[in-house]
């Protein structure tokens, strides 16, 4: 590191710990959106709204509903209602489904037909409508009676075969586990484009452009000695995020830690990169400040495999995808983290990451111009 570089990555850490509002972004932010996003993140099904109807009222019903709501999926909120006001329940959201157990269910079982559980679904929310119709299922299954489900389209159809799965890497199914290594990439991505988008543009609003452009500083030092501050506060974020993430959200790190590190800075240099690429081509920090959250926020909360696969989305998406550097860090970090995957598996992403730090970099330097406007 010459002399030049050093002197500006000097007065770039001095400023950032000096400026009140980068260190809030730095260190407060991070563990803020960690903490928001690891919580309201969460596809685990819980204490569903539930409407119970028994007209047996025998101890094989009284067994049957004991065994729906014995986990913490179901939330009973109503019980031997009219089954004329079904849909007033659904209507004021009282109830998500209505679980309605025939007169004739104990004396069914008793003579060895399957009484028929009727079960009826606010299907406006498709996804929590299949999730009941998969839970109460396996609950029927295992009492001995078949579920109908309000609407034929759930109704299940006959099983030919049993399946007994085995569960790799997730092996209790809790969506945190898979979410928290890609809030890791949301996060650092989001911070580091943000950071980077800034530096050059508050120069300009602060009239100390003017003792740089007389420096003999080149514009590859200006953009590099922007860069690495971030470079080493970034890594130090992602570390405590990392960490954070591991201990509070009980994700554990089946891969090598220093491989995690080494991956993270690849990434964190292309956040970084295109911030300063921001930077050199806006006028103020608010309009940086969008532009990176436009870049990087909605990309990738949307178009990586953040919560949607790729593969599910229209050919344009697709293509759209590819250019998001936080879609090839996402399958690293998850890959590591939650399979244990060697350099060997990461490479052929890490080398697409390593391209648009090149790329990025590049861009940045020519379009910084040695000049005031």
């Amino acid at each position: 590191m010459n002399r030049v570089l050093m002197a500006i990555f000097r007065k770039e850490m001095i400023q950032i710990f000096r400026d009140p509002q980068s260190l809030i972004i730095v260190l407060v932010m991070p563990l803020l959106m960690l903490f928001l996003y690891g919580y309201a993140i969460n596809l685990d099904m819980k204490r569903i709204d539930i409407a119970i109807i028994d007209e047996s009222r025998t101890p094989e019903s009284r067994s049957l509903v004991a065994h729906v709501t014995a986990a913490d999926f179901f939330h009973v909120t109503a019980r031997d209602i009219p089954t004329t006001s079904i849909g007033e329940l659904f209507n004021a959201r009282t109830a998500r489904c209505v679980l309605i157990i025939p007169g004739d269910y104990a004396s069914g079982l008793a003579a060895g037909v399957d009484p028929q559980v009727q079960l009826v679904i606010d299907a406006s929310d498709p996804n929590v409508a299949g999730f009941i119709t998969s839970y109460v299922g396996e609950v029927a299954a295992k009492e001995g009676a078949p579920t109908a489900s309000a609407s034929p389209a759930l109704e299940a159809a006959p099983s030919l075969f049993s399946v007994s799965p085995r569960i790799f890497y997730n092996p209790e199914m809790r969506s945190t586990v898979f979410y928290v290594p890609g809030l890791i990439a949301l996060i650092l991505g989001l911070i580091t484009t943000v950071l980077t988008s800034i530096a050059i543009v508050r120069e300009r609003e602060t009239g100390t452009m003017e003792q740089i452009l007389v420096s003999p500083a080149r514009p590859r030092q200006i953009i590099m000695g922007k860069i690495l501050p971030y470079t080493l506060i970034a890594f130090i974020d992602g570390l405590l995020i990392l960490v954070v993430g591991s201990l509070w959200f009980n994700v554990p790190v089946k891969g090598s830690f220093l491989l995690v590190n080494l991956m993270m800075l690849i990434y964190i240099l292309a956040g970084l990169s295109l911030g300063a690429l921001i930077s050199t081509r806006v006028k103020s920090q608010a309009d940086a400040f969008m532009r990176a959250q436009a870049v990087t926020n909605l990309p990738t909360m949307m178009l990586s495999v953040f919560v949607f696969p790729v593969s599910s989305m229209p050919r344009m998406f697709q293509l759209v995808s590819a250019a998001v550097p936080a879609t090839y860090f996402m399958q690293i970090i998850r890959g590591i983290i939650l399979k244990g995957n060697t350099i060997s598996d990461v490479l052929p992403q890490a080398g697409i990451l390593l391209g648009m730090d090149i790329l990025l970099v590049a861009l940045s330097v020519r379009s910084f111009r040695v000049r005031l406007e």
